[in-house]
């Protein structure tokens, strides 16, 4: 699995038997590829509850060289526009995204009230979008926070702010 981890707000603390170790922090996001096999644990060493959001997707290949890695996001580069977090893409790599092994995009932004973003989705692509916190429509349906939508058939995504709104979007090929 390619095993994706926003941290949403706290921070959690990452060890794997690969010697890996790593402290990753709210609105920081750490990717895991278990590749060939990778023993593990994450652990809230805090003294605050941490909320995170892990996104596991399947990759096109089994096995291969595990993998971990841990990247900041800060919340400002990403207001009123989505940001690609990781992503199987070379070009977005190059860009700053933590790489996974699928062609597949995780992306976030902070909007706020009446702030839209959209975002096109490709043939044969599915999407998924959650709404960390606030409100706002999606291609005219209405989501409040922790809502989702498992988005397909459509050319592209609109997301309009109907409050101050942090999403959470995965773009992903239909397998």
């Amino acid at each position: 699995m390619e095993i994706i981890t926003y941290v949403r707000s706290g921070a959690i603390t990452h060890q794997d038997s690969l010697g890996n170790r790593g402290r990753t922090e709210a609105g920081d996001v750490q990717v895991m590829s278990a590749g060939s096999g990778v023993t593990h644990a994450e652990y809230n060493l805090e003294d605050e509850k941490t909320t995170i959001y892990q996104i596991w997707i399947v990759p096109k290949e089994r096995g291969g060289k595990p993998y971990w890695g841990a990247a900041k996001f800060p919340k400002s580069d990403r207001a009123g526009t989505l940001v690609t977090l990781a992503s199987g893409f070379e070009e977005d790599q190059s860009a700053g995204a933590l790489p996974i092994r699928q062609d597949a995009r995780v992306l976030a932004a902070t909007l706020n009230k009446g702030q839209d973003v959209s975002y096109s989705l490709g043939e044969g692509r599915r999407a998924y979008l959650a709404l960390a916190k606030g409100s706002a429509k999606v291609n005219g349906i209405k989501l409040g926070p922790r809502d989702g939508a498992a988005i397909s058939a459509e050319d592209a995504i609109r997301i309009e702010a109907s409050d101050d709104a942090e999403i959470v979007l995965v773009d992903a090929p239909q397998i």
